[in-house]
């Protein structure tokens, strides 16, 4: 039976609301609520959401919003000296975590592709959890949040390098080379674009019909969008897009009025995505990967923190603020995920050292938020003492 997308909606939010009741009386994460929600609804169990790849494309909207409004609380000139900063940690620490990877999956007897695309889906962290897990007004205006966010974002370009390799071994010769070309002169293209319209066009039409807050409201969406779709076209990731359009706009004293307003959008999208991992996992072969993701993730959570803890003391920073930002990112990326996708698509791994990827990410997702939301100060803290917003 085809289900409507309300019919889909009703089931997704109404499921959300009542699984989310039940985890705050329990005290459980909220994140991990709705990827249960979404196991069980999608086509593995119950199959009642039999579309995740519509949902998945809905929710990648929630990301977008997400890097965007991250965007709004980065001043470009502190952004700009904690990327130069931490460039050699971010590259190091992804050779060890890939390292690592590849080695456990040998162990577990897949074969040198598969470990080494393993080994590499290890190497990132996740944007969404961490910034999710980040005090919008607290930790991003602090040194602990800087640290986070530059990690992140060095991360994210090393793993838009590794999709463009992936894609041009499922391309031809002739397309790698204009994949790998375009990106490189579009980066700085777009950085220089949107800081020239924000001054020149953006602000100034803000500044004329400021009173008309419906107004700022659309333009923002539309600058949002604009730039996640532009960064795509360049060869680039929507979500970087998204990203340099709200640096651009940071230097504004309307930024946090964007910020605040369109958090509620954001919330929306991001229900949506974590209810697609959730949904577009594969039960069936959970038996089969189990074993090695436990394995891996915990690895990962355990591993990350002493790299960065002894990575950062490079830097001199002291050891609670590296065991923090180590803590933070110490699970597996949705980049993770990407690669497991495109990889498995175009025949370099099997399916099932795909679902170890998935199962992996799932499982660092769960673990990582459990020990950021009991220890440090976070959105969503079961403590009071620990909640900031």
């Amino acid at each position: 039976m085809e289900v409507s997308i309300v019919h889909s909606f009703f089931l997704i939010f109404a499921g959300a609301a009542v699984i989310a009741t039940v985890a705050l009386y329990t005290r459980q994460p909220l994140i991990i609520a709705y990827i249960a929600l979404g196991a069980l609804l999608g086509p593995s169990a119950l199959s009642l959401i039999d579309e995740p790849k519509l949902m998945d494309e809905m929710s990648h909207i929630g990301i977008i919003f997400l890097l965007f409004l991250l965007g709004l609380d980065m001043q470009p000139s502190h952004l700009i000296n904690m990327l130069k900063k931490a460039s050699w940690v971010a590259l190091l620490s992804s050779i060890v975590f890939a390292g690592v990877g590849y080695s456990i999956s040998l162990a577990f007897g897949y074969s040198q592709i598969e470990a080494s695309i393993i080994g590499i889906a290890m190497m990132f962290s996740s944007t969404i959890v961490c910034i999710k897990l980040l005090p919008t007004t607290v930790l991003h205006h602090k040194h602990t949040g800087e640290l986070v966010v530059g990690l992140l974002l060095l991360q994210d370009i090393i793993a838009i390098a590794v999709l463009l390799v992936l894609y041009s071994i499922a391309g031809t010769q002739e397309s790698s080379a204009s994949q790998i070309l375009i990106p490189i002169i579009g980066l700085p293209s777009l950085i220089a674009f949107a800081f020239l319209f924000v001054k020149y066009v953006l602000l100034k039409l803000i500044a004329k019909f400021d009173r008309f807050h419906e107004f700022i409201f659309l333009v923002s969406i539309g600058w949002c969008l604009s730039m996640a779709v532009a960064a795509e076209y360049l060869g680039l990731s929507a979500e970087m897009g998204a990203f340099i359009g709200g640096v651009a706009l940071a230097t504004s004293p309307i930024s946090q009025y964007i910020a605040t307003h369109l958090k509620p959008l954001r919330d929306f999208f991001l229900v949506l995505f974590f209810f697609t991992i959730g949904a577009s996992f594969n039960l069936e072969l959970l038996g089969l990967v189990i074993v090695p993701a436990i394995i891996l993730a915990v690895t990962s959570m355990l591993l990350k923190p002493v790299v960065f803890r002894y990575l950062l003391k490079g830097l001199k920073e002291d050891a609670s603020t590296s065991w923090e930002v180590g803590f933070r990112l110490g699970q597996v990326s949705e980049f993770s995920l990407l690669i497991a996708y495109l990889a498995a698509s175009i025949g370099l791994i099997g399916i099932e050292a795909s679902h170890v990827i998935q199962a992996t990410a799932i499982l660092s997702f769960a673990l990582s938020t459990y020990v950021v939301i009991l220890n440090y100060p976070n959105p969503i803290a079961i403590s009071d003492k620990l909640r900031r917003d």
